[in-house]
């Protein structure tokens, strides 16, 4: 019965038949790799090779398991019972519970939910006199999974791994956080796989156990695993007497998440980690038009980290030809690009294209904000995946809650809100003071705060803190009415405390909240007053109609949007310091910039039939405009399927003015002299200040690294040993060279 064959294409045939030894599936973007794995896991069990609990199937999701599973018993046609097929978390269950006693567990241990892990590594640190307010529960509490994410347990963190900027409070709350966890006979999700690791690689019985139980081990999503992972799959795979029966599904031209902890290099390694291995390459696309793939697959042959594949469209009507070319659009402003998107979603809807086959893909979650108001305002439907819409945002509440308070202080819900964002000392007992005060003497809460500080009823550093919050909001009340709502706001975020609560807090989402804050003052400069803002912004958030039933536009950003696909997408923001991400690029150097390239060939390929990218030349910032350069990937895209175009105010711009070099290059890429084998936006990227050039030994200064001394450089990229952070790859513009 090969049946279950014969809708394959000869690659997918291959990667299905090819069982004995190491696979590596390069599966491109729309080339059906769950088709593949699921016949594989059925080809293995019809060809007799293995029973259905001999196979070990790693997904990254409950939803992928249960698609697989079901699959599979639709393609054997019958229900498949016993299988280890699940995440990395729900298998490592499995097996911890047998064997919890090596790990000092009973195999009834609870598994402790965020809320719970925080409340535990809370009460670690109470022994250790560590200052929380500088170095947060929440913040250490990312340093300590980060390291169980590397397969680190408080043994193995040398002083080289804990370069964390917390003065080595990390690694002692790490210790103490494990000893209660033990005394408590739980686990955090980062134990699972950390503890199961640990015990096959110290007992070499459990560990024959299992690889002799699992003939063949499936793995999707490779690309994504990060090293803990990594180190369990190879215990298991490696065994001694035969080849390592292990297939690994992935593309390392969609690895975009090194940012909570993938490491590509297990996929580009893979051959080595797995001597002999086949790599089979799935490179017909079933999604997208051949203009999209060659689009996609030209900007990343850019990126020198990669095994290499070339996408191509399965669709061979020769009527269909290359299908419609990719539009840039040229406009002058972020206003008018967040304008040009929603008339041309309208549009498209007027034509018969459904809202729900397209979506807004962006570089960051802050971008939404413009998007969703032209939206709202033109009534076109939308959701936000992935997140919440922009000012539903915990801490565009809170930024709201100041300005609500600036601008009446009697509101008691702003007080109450942010009158301990950040921390000033007032809990719970304080505040209920406050309010009794305040409903005794039928006054606002503010009015009690003040009389509390005036009349000495309390004390200290609470009275201190408040006292320069009413003097802050005093300050600030005078400013807005001599300079206006954007210098009274920037004013209050920051010397409030907010904002550099934020701009110091080490976790992960701490840069994403500074950025929603900065676009939030943005947002102001359209309205003369802030009274008429606050309106404006309660008219939004109440603009959320009974549509559950009504087709929406999805707005997300490109790492929300992998795995899904559209008939429409928009790519607005390709610009320089936006996309490529000027942080990325700091961070991170070449690795970066090769990461984000990535991050575009995933959003390009999320369409089906049409791509809309936009880029502006002036961008609002603050209360003032910042011109932009047109992000670099444009000029890495093939010009035979690419349609330029000028926004309205863009052409407008040019009628009016007489066509210079400078204006060309602020608005219209595509009117500069260029060869004619050259791409339009090439000589706009290249314009740009030279390339410095560093001497090594040479001592130089890094904005967020510090100082430090040039070991070598290529080009503007330059490897850094900075005096405290130790080893970097950074880019020349972000260093000053000390006289």
């Amino acid at each position: 019965m090969t049946d279950y064959l014969s809708p394959l294409n000869p690659a997918q045939r291959k990667a299905v038949e090819t069982l004995d030894g190491p696979v590596l599936i390069l599966a491109g973007a729309g080339t059906g790799k769950t088709r593949v794995l699921t016949t594989r896991f059925a080809h293995i069990l019809m060809s007799g090779k293995a029973q259905p609990w001999q196979i070990l199937t790693v997904t990254f999701t409950n939803k992928a398991a249960r698609e697989m599973r079901e699959r599979i018993a639709a393609l054997i046609n019958r229900p498949v019972e016993g299988l280890w097929l699940g995440t990395f978390h729900s298998l490592c269950v499995r097996i911890l519970r047998k064997h919890a006693q090596l790990a000092g567990l009973t195999p009834e241990f609870t598994i402790l939910d965020t809320d719970d892990q925080l409340r535990l590594l809370k009460q670690a640190l109470e022994p250790l006199g560590i200052d929380t307010k500088r170095y947060t529960p929440p913040v250490l509490m990312g340093i300590i999974q980060r390291w169980k994410d590397r397969g680190l347990t408080p043994e193995q963190v040398t002083p080289a791994e804990e370069n964390d900027n917390t003065n080595g409070y990390a690694l002692k709350a790490y210790k103490n956080y494990q000893s209660r966890l033990l005394q408590l006979n739980a686990c955090d999700f980062g134990d699972l796989l950390l503890h199961t690791t640990q015990i096959l690689k110290n007992n070499p019985t459990v560990l024959g156990e299992y690889q002799r139980l699992f003939h063949y081990m499936l793995v999707d999503e490779y690309q994504d695993t990060n090293t803990v992972q990594y180190l369990w799959l190879r215990l298991l795979a490696l065994r001694t007497e035969e080849p390592a029966n292990i297939c690994c599904v992935g593309d390392d031209d969609q690895s975009i998440y090194s940012w909570r902890g993938a490491n590509i290099q297990n996929i580009l390694q893979f051959e080595k980690d797995f001597p002999g291995a086949k790599i089979i390459r799935l490179e017909s696309n079933y999604r997208s038009t051949p203009a999209i793939l060659s689009a996609a697959s030209t900007l990343i042959s850019h990126n020198q980290g990669r095994l290499g594949k070339t996408l191509y469209s399965s669709q061979q009507d020769p009527k269909h030809e290359s299908g419609e070319k990719i539009q840039i659009y040229s406009t002058h402003d972020s206003d008018e690009e967040a304008l040009l998107v929603a008339k041309e979603t309208e549009k498209l809807s007027k034509e018969g294209h459904s809202l729900g086959e397209m979506a807004i893909l962006m570089r960051a979650g802050f971008q939404t904000r413009s998007f969703e108001e032209k939206l709202i305002t033109f009534g076109i439907p939308y959701r936000v995946i992935g997140g919440m819409r922009f000012y539903e945002r915990a801490e565009i509440r809170d930024g709201l809650a100041y300005l609500r308070i600036l601008r009446q202080p009697s509101d008691d819900l702003a007080l109450e809100r942010i009158i301990n964002l950040p921390r000033r000392g007032v809990g719970s007992v304080a505040l209920q003071k406050f309010h009794h005060y305040a409903k005794t003497h039928n006054i606002p809460l503010l009015a009690a705060v003040r009389a509390h500080i005036e009349q000495k009823l309390i004390k200290g550093k609470s009275a201190n803190e408040l006292t320069h919050f009413l003097e802050v909001l005093e300050n600030s009340a005078l400013l807005l009415e001599r300079d206006g709502p954007i210098v009274a706001a920037e004013h209050l975020l920051e010397e409030s405390g907010y904002l550099p609560m934020w701009r110091n807090d080490l976790s992960l989402e701490a840069p994403g909240r500074v950025d929603n804050l900065k676009e939030l003052v943005r947002a102001m400069t359209e309205f003369e007053t802030l009274e008429g803002f606050l309106e404006h912004v309660s008219l939004v958030m109440e603009n959320d109609e009974n549509t559950e039933n009504t087709a929406k536009i999805s707005l997300m950003t490109l790492h929300g949007a992998k795995g899904l696909e559209f008939d429409t997408v928009f790519l607005p923001g390709w610009e320089e310091n936006i996309f490529p991400s000027q942080r990325t690029l700091e961070e991170s150097g070449l690795e970066g910039l090769e990461e984000e390239r990535r991050l575009a060939y995933v959003g390009l390929t999320r369409a089906r039939q049409r791509i809309i990218i936009t880029h502006a030349a002036n961008r609002r910032m603050y209360g003032g405009w910042q011109s932009s350069l047109p992000s670099r990937f444009l000029e890495e895209l093939p010009e035979e399927h690419i349609l330029h175009q000028k926004s309205a105010l863009v052409q407008r711009e040019h009628r009016l003015m007489a066509p210079s070099m400078h204006h060309h290059m602020a608005y219209s890429p595509r009117s500069l002299p260029s060869r004619s084998a050259s791409n339009p936006y090439s000589a706009a990227y290249k314009k740009q200040e030279p390339i410095t050039v560093f001497s090594e030994g040479e001592r130089v200064f890094h904005q967020k690294f510090g100082y430090g001394t040039i070991k070598s450089q290529d080009g503007e990229k330059l490897d850094v040993i900075f005096d405290k952070a130790g080893l970097k790859h950074v880019l020349g513009r972000f260093l000053e060279q000390i006289p």
